[in-house]
């Protein structure tokens, strides 16, 4: 099984992919974390997207490619994983595709969490991260709006989103999203 967890800014998808991963074994891909990590350690694609990082902007498509391109080179081709808040542009989308053909690998499903913009900046600023500063949301959701929300019919046309209500528990999501997936 491999999925991409799509939703905006404190939408849940870093905690159901914790919860999916336990559920189903699989391996967690988070792009936050990757950004995250490589702009600590100062590597070459971490000090590009350092910037972007801080301002809450999309980090140019070919830097993400680059890092997920990575991250996917270096997991077993049976394993399975699920990789949050990547795709983040349609171009992206596109991109993932191509590169899992080149690893022999498919894209099985796009979750989708759909919460409004109110709970997004809701949970972000609860969230505590240095980071979450209400400037920085306010660009990560327009980002999203812009960006991200066309990603949604790229999946949609090749029969593979699935969209669940985020404004449920953490609980109600996981267990929609499960049954989904058992089905």
């Amino acid at each position: 099984m491999r999925l991409v967890i799509l939703g905006g800014t404190g939408s849940g998808k870093g905690t159901q992919v914790s919860k999916l991963c336990e559920n189903f074994g699989c391996f967690g891909i988070s792009t936050s974390e990757i950004l995250r990590s490589n702009v600590a350690e100062g590597s070459d694609l971490g000090l590009q997207a350092k910037s972007y990082v801080e301002k809450g902007d999309l980090v140019p498509d070919r830097l993400m490619i680059q890092l997920i391109k990575q991250k996917l080179q270096k997991i077993s081709l049976d394993q399975s994983w699920i990789l949050e808040g990547y795709p983040r542009t349609s171009f992206q989308a596109e991109e993932l595709d191509f590169l899992l053909k080149e690893l022999k690998q498919n894209l099985n499903f796009a979750i989708y969490l759909k919460v409004s913009e109110a709970t997004m900046e809701q949970r972000s600023l609860a969230r505590g991260l240095s980071d979450d500063t209400p400037e920085v949301i306010a660009q990560r959701i327009q980002s999203f709006q812009k960006f991200t929300i066309p990603i949604l019919d790229y999946y949609q046309y090749s029969d593979r989103l699935i969209t669940i209500n985020g404004e449920q528990t953490a609980e109600e999501v996981e267990r929609e999203i499960t049954n989904y997936l058992r089905s």
